[in-house]
C-alpha cells in the first residue's frame, strides 16, 4: 500500500482541484492532463490518470467523461507550448491539467542534459510559457488547473540539491495560477508531507527501503500493486465522489 501513496495523493489533489469554487463535473467533460514522463506515465496501466478514469466512469457511468494523457517524457514548458494545439487544444477538451516544470528545473543541473550542452527553463520564460498556454485554452472555453512541480529526490527536510530551485518554480506556477484565478494543486507541498513511515528511512550504503520515485521525479511505477489495486480504485473512487 505504501506505493500507492503517490497515486493516491495525486487523486485527492485533483479531485480537490476541480471541486474548489468550480462547478461538478458535466456530461461529456473532456479531460487532458498536459506535462511530461510523470504524466506519461500516469496514462498506462496502474497509473493515476488511469485510475481515475476507471474510477469515474465506474461511479458515474451516465457522464461519459474522458480522461486524455498528452505527457512526453523529458518535456519542459517550451515543449508543451509547441504541440498544445496537435495534443490539446485539438482533443477540444473541457478542462486542461497543466502539470508541468520538474524538466525545466531538473536540466540546468542534470549531468546527461549538461554535458549535451541544454539548459532548464528560465524563471521568466517558465512564467511566460505558462501564461501562454493559459490563454490559448481559456480562448477555446476550456478550464485550467495549475499543478506546481513535484520533487527531484525524497528527501523532506530541504536538503534536495534541486530543492530551492523547486520552490521557486512552484512559486511561479502559484503566482500564475492566482494572477489567473485558476486553482493550483501543490504537489511539492503534498509529498513533502506524507507521512514519515513513507519517506526514505536510510540503511545500508546509503540506500532506501522505500522508493516512492524513480529516477529522484518520476513516481514508482507500482510492480507490487496487482495486489492492491482494489484499494487504489477504492480510494479514486472515494475521492472523485467529491467532485459532484
Amino acid at each position: 500500500m505504501k506505493f500507492l501513496l503517490i497515486t493516491t495523493l495525486s487523486i485527492l489533489s485533483l479531485a480537490t482541484c476541480l471541486h474548489a469554487k468550480q462547478s461538478p463535473l458535466k456530461k461529456n467533460d473532456r479531460i487532458v492532463f498536459l506535462g511530461d514522463s510523470i504524466t506519461a506515465a500516469g496514462a498506462r496501466p496502474g497509473g493515476y490518470i488511469t485510475l481515475s478514469a476507471e474510477a469515474i466512469a465506474k461511479a458515474y457511468p451516465d457522464l461519459n467523461i474522458e480522461l486524455i494523457g498528452a505527457g512526453i517524457g523529458g518535456h519542459k514548458v517550451a515543449n508543451c507550448q509547441q504541440r498544445l494545439d496537435k495534443d490539446v487544444l485539438q482533443k477540444k477538451p473541457t478542462i486542461v491539467f497543466i502539470y508541468i516544470g520538474i524538466n525545466d528545473v531538473w536540466h540546468w543541473t542534470h549531468p546527461r542534459v549538461v554535458a549535451r550542452g541544454k539548459k532548464g527553463t528560465t524563471p521568466e520564460d517558465f512564467e511566460s510559457g505558462l501564461r501562454d498556454m493559459i490563454q490559448k485554452i481559456n480562448d477555446i472555453g476550456a478550464r485550467v488547473i495549475l499543478c506546481t512541480p513535484t520533487v527531484i529526490g525524497e528527501k523532506p527536510d530541504g536538503t534536495n540539491p534541486d530543492d530551492e530551485r523547486l520552490d521557486q518554480y512552484s512559486d511561479i506556477s502559484r503566482k500564475v495560477a492566482t494572477g489567473n484565478r485558476l486553482p493550483a494543486s501543490r504537489f511539492t507541498q503534498g509529498l513533502h508531507h506524507l507521512p514519515q513511515r513513507a519517506q526514505p528511512q536510510k540503511r545500508h550504503r546509503g540506500h532506501s527501503n522505500i522508493r516512492l520515485c524513480a529516477h529522484e521525479c518520476r513516481w514508482q511505477p507500482t510492480a507490487r500493486q496487482a495486489r492492491s489495486r482494489g484499494p487504489a480504485i477504492a480510494c479514486s473512487t472515494m475521492s472523485i465522489i467529491k467532485l459532484l
